[in-house]
């Protein structure tokens, strides 16, 4: 009895060492596969870009937009009893926001511009390929046209 044990505890180890060979076969396989390596280059590219617009918002536009009220505009707190409510963080906060989504509007726009700057290219080519009728041919398929319709009314 003590043997079948053994064996089945091999059987159950050898089945768990294939399943999981195979969960991470296909974990390998969808990590390699090419969209994921983009959006995890999409998400490093995007972080770099979101300090520097954090940079710009903090060491331009906040300083330019304090100079209104001489007051540093990330500071701005409100006092309300013992909360202390930093609405000039968040505004700046709102401004990178606002910054970063018009950046990544102009860079689709312009991204869309290429794509549709190359479809026309094609479509001005595909209408210069198209070869120009005659005359003679036009009348002939007029013709043609006018006795198709005559033997489908006579039926």
């Amino acid at each position: 009895m003590h043997k079948k044990n053994r064996k089945n505890v091999k059987k159950e180890v050898e089945q768990m060492k294939k399943k999981s060979s195979k969960f991470f076969g296909e974990f390998k396989k969808f990590v390699l596969r090419g969209n994921v390596m983009d959006l995890a280059v999409g998400v490093l590219i995007g972080t770099a870009f979101q300090g520097i617009v954090k940079s710009f918002t903090d060491n331009l536009i906040s300083p330019i937009l304090g100079s209104f009220t001489e007051v540093d505009f990330s500071s701005y707190v409100l006092h309300v009893g013992n909360l202390h409510l930093t609405y000039g963080a968040f505004l700046t906060d709102v401004i990178n926001f606002v910054i970063m989504a018009f950046v990544v509007f102009l860079m689709i726009k312009s991204m869309n511009a290429l794509e549709n700057l190359g479809k026309k290219k094609q479509e001005e080519e595909k209408e210069m390929e198209k070869p120009v009728k005659s005359e003679e041919v036009i009348l002939l398929e007029e013709i043609r046209d006018l006795l198709k319709n005559n033997i489908e009314s006579k039926k």
